[in-house]
């Protein structure tokens, strides 16, 4: 007797969503079916469903959650608290790709504890948490990451009008942010989820300290992790292609939303 499919909720029809749902159909057809879509933006999701040619419904973000065997949400950092809540409410598995959004959920631990659910965030573009897995059961003594970035990746964050800050002025690789993990998602809450993700598996978002560059001449997103204490020092550094699709997307965070997928289902897992 085959086994069932699971039921799959995607929340958010982007770049993230798009490659996710195209890679789902190609390799993972045979144990998930893409079954609800639910996004802001209606005729977004409309537009996603005739693009895939999926069977999947347009539904509410209640009705998603109710019935989907596993949710995903590559939607905003604007929503992603709101339904990492719900969904582990409702006991069920969730993928937070934007994961600067959980900064607002009051007491997300005191909530992980009560569910049957499970929370899970993926790597993104960010290598080395395997490691930093490893190392956070000894001390972690500093944690520092430095992000490089297109100046078409920056533009429309929320820091430039805030400082009046003019990007064209830049002809040069330029420090355009120092400071916590916490400061840097509030400014730039599309460009550096990574900086909360690393928080999480560290110090915490007031105590991991970032620094932004960027410059025209830059053509990938580049993130420098250091992270030192009694184990010793792990330092990474992962060069990233913007996605095709949306400058301010790492490519690697799109696969990475299929990569945790898969390794969800996979009886063989691979690192810590």
């Amino acid at each position: 007797m085959a086994a069932k499919k699971l039921k799959l909720g995607l929340v958010g029809c982007g770049v993230i969503g798009t490659g996710l749902i195209k890679n789902v159909r190609k390799h993972l057809s045979s144990q998930v079916t893409v079954a609800y879509l639910s996004d802001i933006d209606k005729p977004k999701a409309q537009k996603l469903k005739n693009k895939c040619r999926c069977s999947a419904r347009i539904v509410s973000l209640p009705e998603l959650i109710k019935y989907s065997d596993i949710i995903v949400e590559a939607a905003s950092a604007h929503v992603s608290s709101e339904v990492a809540e719900r969904a582990l409410r409702a006991h069920k598995k969730v993928v937070i790709m934007s994961i600067g959004g959980l900064l607002k959920c009051k007491d997300l631990k005191g909530l992980i504890k009560k569910t049957k659910g499970e929370l899970i965030l993926p790597s993104g573009a960010l290598a080395g948490l395997d490691a930093i897995a490893s190392a956070r059961l000894s001390r972690i003594k500093r944690v520092t990451l430095t992000t490089s970035k297109p100046l078409k990746g920056l533009i429309g964050a929320p820091y430039f009008a805030k400082k009046g800050l003019d990007l064209s002025v830049i002809k040069k690789p330029t420090i355009v942010f120092t400071g916590s993990a916490r400061e840097a998602i509030r400014y730039f809450p599309k460009n550096i989820n990574v900086a909360v993700l690393l928080s999480f598996a560290t110090l915490g978002p007031n105590k991991v300290r970032v620094k932004i560059i960027t410059s025209p001449t830059f053509k990938r997103n580049t993130h420098q992790v250091v992270v030192e204490g009694d184990f010793g020092v792990i330092s990474t550094t992962t060069e990233n292609l913007p996605s095709p699709d949306n400058p301010k997307t790492s490519y690697l965070a799109v696969l990475s939303a299929f990569a945790t997928l898969q390794k969800i289902l996979s009886p063989l897992k691979i690192g810590t």
